[in-house]
């Protein structure tokens, strides 16, 4: 396998962050709360259905409230993302909308909540191929966090791989290789050499050279992030698996499969040694 898809990882985090920001101003419905946490709860267990059925419950609590109010944002949000885990898109988009209209309203068009809300519509339409529509929303999402944080801070770094994720996907290589090495250069600066986010960005930016055919560029930066993955995340984590998958294929387009089919041989036992039904959302 080449190239994994890119991880629904940051619906539920956004989520999180929706439910904490109206929990923390309105903890006097207990009803509404005990809905949203049994509704994240089963999201993070990857139970998508049954976390619908209770975020669809939670929206119709929160309408009384009005349209406005941040209740009612959440459960947008929350319904919204897992609609979207379930690629059930068509029914996701207008409520990221709405969500994102009311926390502009009430936050401010610079405030973190919006770059969350800004960044999984985005991510929507990603998924949905309307890359046009995605790539404003993931330009605003880095100028949000540019602006608040400085052009240093991770959340710059991350905003800056999506983007440049939107790119590559797209194959405008030149626009993609720029965006992933400044946000290599943030996280290496920020967060240390050996942190995990320096190896996505070490592996976005040898996907990039791959497809270019810069072999030589790519390979040192699949080498290291795979290292960085093995040591922090241990041997046999399905990351490590995607890892040597990537590292395997461009041995072969190297010419080179005797290295590449053990790496091919360990990724496949680390996939049949993973759970059958993992969560999908950290």
């Amino acid at each position: 396998m080449k190239k994994s898809p890119r991880p629904v990882r940051h619906c539920l985090i956004a989520a999180l962050l929706m439910f904490v920001f109206a929990q923390s101003v309105y903890a006097d419905n207990p009803s509404w709360e005990s809905q949203t946490k049994a509704g994240i709860a089963a999201y993070q267990k990857g139970k998508y259905a049954e976390a619908e059925k209770q975020f669809i419950v939670a929206l119709k609590i929160a309408e009384k409230y009005g349209q406005q109010d941040p209740r009612f944002a959440s459960a947008l949000y929350n319904l919204a993302a897992t609609y979207r885990v379930q690629q059930k898109y068509a029914e996701a988009e207008p409520l990221y909308k709405r969500a994102l209209a009311i926390d502009e309203t009430i936050n401010g068009p610079m405030h973190p909540s919006v770059a969350a809300n800004l960044n999984s519509l985005a991510a929507l339409y990603e998924a949905m191929e309307k890359y046009a529509n995605a790539e404003p929303l993931y330009k605003r999402v880095v100028s949000i966090w540019e602006t608040t944080l400085g052009p240093q801070d991770p959340h710059v770094a991350t905003s800056l791989n999506s983007l440049g994720s939107l790119y590559r996907v797209q194959k405008k290589y030149a626009d993609a290789e720029p965006l992933f090495k400044r946000s290599l250069a943030i996280r290496e600066k920020i967060l240390g050499p050996q942190h995990p986010d320096v190896a996505v960005s070490l592996n976005n930016l040898a996907l990039v050279y791959e497809a270019q055919g810069k072999y030589t560029d790519a390979e040192p930066l699949f080498k290291r992030s795979l290292a960085i993955r093995e040591k922090a995340l241990g041997a046999n984590h399905p990351e490590v698996a995607t890892e040597l998958e990537n590292y395997a294929y461009l041995l072969r387009e190297m010419n080179r499969p005797a290295e590449a089919t053990p790496l091919e041989t360990r990724a496949k036992m680390i996939r049949r040694m993973a759970p059958k039904n993992p969560a999908v959302v950290k």
